[in-house]
């Protein structure tokens, strides 16, 4: 098997400290495996992997745009894929019916020195044929019940309890120790932490479109660029504008 030659690897996730983090484990257990690109998204994947070829593919399932689902359709012919989740037990389920490998969040160091020896015996083997497991995975999350999302968000306002319905709020953004919620009218913090807001909000009502914000989509009234290139997002009835990391562009794609 020609495993070092072909020790090369891709890193897909939309979560900047995630790549770092899997980055960093993979120098500990496989510190010959090169890691030839890194994405954000699913449509950068499928670019990235053409231009580069890597290996093997460690691909988050959940991302804005194109999932990595969809993603892994378009990779799996010429890469070994490895999944890469937050715990979904439909998601599971699936992976332990088949042959294909798959890691939790955070990811562990001796689950993936596992990992990384059945995938350095399959190097020289062509890559699986996962299609009927992407379908299946497909089709379970199709039918998984939506979870029950945050509505309300409570907000202290001296020295009462102010609750503030999702369906005001043009955007969050983190300011040190506080969240900053703002609506067309009124501006408040919490000590929610963005990164826990960001997991308990409907993902299809409100976009991360950098580390420090989220904002809600039908709140977008126009995205441009700056002077330095920067897409900025304008919300509707607020003169302030909300910079779009390099991270999150894939959501303006067509810009």
């Amino acid at each position: 098997m020609n495993t070092q030659k072909s020790a090369t690897a891709m890193i897909v996730d939309d979560e900047e400290p995630m790549r770092d983090q899997l980055r960093a484990r993979l120098t500990e257990v496989w510190p010959q495996l090169q890691i030839v690109a890194e994405a954000a998204n699913g449509i950068d994947a499928v670019s990235l992997a053409a231009r580069h070829k890597p290996a093997i593919v460690f691909l988050d399932i959940r991302m804005p745009g194109q999932s990595g689902l969809e993603a892994a359709r378009e990779l799996y012919r010429q890469s070994h894929i490895v999944f890469v989740t937050a715990y979904d037990q439909y998601a599971v389920q699936a992976f332990d019916q088949g042959a294909i490998d798959y890691l939790l969040k955070p990811v562990d160091a001796e689950r993936l020195q596992v990992t990384c020896e059945r995938l350095r015996e399959r190097l020289g083997e062509p890559p699986e044929d996962i299609e009927n497991l992407i379908s299946r995975l497909l089709q379970a999350k199709s039918g998984v019940a939506k979870p029950a999302y945050l509505k309300w968000i409570q907000a202290s306002v001296g020295s009462a309890i102010r609750m503030i319905s999702t369906r005001e709020i043009l955007f969050f953004q983190s300011d040190e120790k506080y969240t900053r919620v703002q609506t067309e009218t009124a501006e408040v913090l919490i000590r929610k932490p963005l990164k826990e807001l960001a997991e308990q909000l409907d993902p299809d009502e409100f976009w991360r479109i950098h580390r420090s914000t989220l904002v809600r989509v039908d709140a977008i009234a126009e995205v441009s660029r700056d002077m330095r290139g920067r897409q900025m997002v304008q919300v509707r009835n607020h003169p302030q504008k909300l910079e779009v990391s390099r991270n999150h562009s894939h959501l303006f794609q067509q810009m």
